[in-house]
């Protein structure tokens, strides 16, 4: 009969080292204590690891050949450092199931996405959802697997991309063409050329927005808790930037989103900021001495 103090050293001694120790040292390390505490070592021994019986003895085995496998190493210098022997471990899963690559690159081409003849290619299904279509069955396949079987298979898990434009107009490089053409005489002349795009929409009211101010601490800006569309209604920011003097100009209205809010702003630009530009970024000289404002 073992004394408690004695197995509870061993608990002590168990805590502080099973973090360290890998699946082959726990072995040992198990054994050893059991071929130290003598008779009911190994029944003490699995109680206060948690090691199968088996795995205890086992150890105990090893233990015995590592001292013959350390003499060994100190006469010829070479050093086993094989956690387990030749043929142990768990197998792989293509062992005990044949065509399991193929079924899973079936289950997963119906779903591939991008150039076919590309080397990188993804899938729209989740690890979770494949594992979950393999699984069907006998066997269970975890997610896990399924994701290191997809990398092998070189699929890797991407967002979209956004790539297709749709239709091309046959004339668009020509229209290009001419568009940058007149950017260019028009520059030339000093003539403003401005650039026109409509930004991001907000909705007006007490919603949150992204970032951060600074406020005093524990008070916070409240707002809704849902970013419904209030009677505030809808804020369309448009922007105008002058490409030859740098600058910009933004109109922000409720109406709706259309053509004449585009034409309104590059006249609200004009009236406010355009006529008021120096030419050529100052003035121009005039053949007889006057200055062109």
């Amino acid at each position: 009969m073992l004394m408690p103090d004695t197995l509870k050293a061993l608990g002590v001694r168990w805590k502080s080292l099973a973090p360290i120790f890998d699946e082959r040292k726990r072995r040992l390390w198990a054994g050893a204590e059991a071929k130290a505490l003598g008779y009911g070592g190994v029944s003490a021994v699995a109680r206060t690891t948690g090691l199968a019986i088996n795995t205890v003895r086992t150890g105990m085995d090893e233990a015995s050949q590592v001292v013959k496998e350390g003499r060994r190493a100190n006469e010829t210098g070479v050093e086993s450092q094989r956690q387990r022997r030749p043929g142990a471990g768990r197998k792989a899963i293509t062992e005990g199931w044949p065509g399991f690559d193929e079924k899973l690159s079936r289950l997963v081409d119906s779903s591939t996405r991008g150039d076919p003849m590309s080397p990188l290619r993804w899938s729209s299904k989740s690890t979770a959802k494949l594992a979950k279509a393999m699984s069907r069955g006998k066997r269970t396949i975890s997610r896990h697997t399924i994701a290191a079987h997809l990398r092998a298979m070189d699929y890797s898990l991407q967002s979209n991309r956004k790539r297709f434009e749709g239709m091309s107009h046959p004339d668009r490089d020509r229209q290009f063409r001419y568009i940058a053409q007149q950017v260019a005489t028009f520059q030339e002349r000093g003539q403003p050329v401005v650039s026109v795009d409509t930004k991001k929409k907000e909705l007006l009211g007490r919603h949150k927005n992204a970032g951060k101010e600074w406020n005093p601490k524990g008070c916070p800006t409240e707002v809704d808790a849902y970013d419904f569309r209030g009677p505030e209604g809808k804020v369309v920011p448009f922007g105008i930037y002058d490409l030859s003097d740098n600058k910009g100009w933004v109109s922000v209205g409720i109406d709706p989103d259309t053509a004449s809010f585009a034409v309104a702003s590059i006249r609200q630009w004009w009236l406010r900021m355009g006529k008021r530009r120096p030419i050529s970024g100052g003035y121009r000289t005039a053949n007889d001495g006057r200055l062109w404002r």
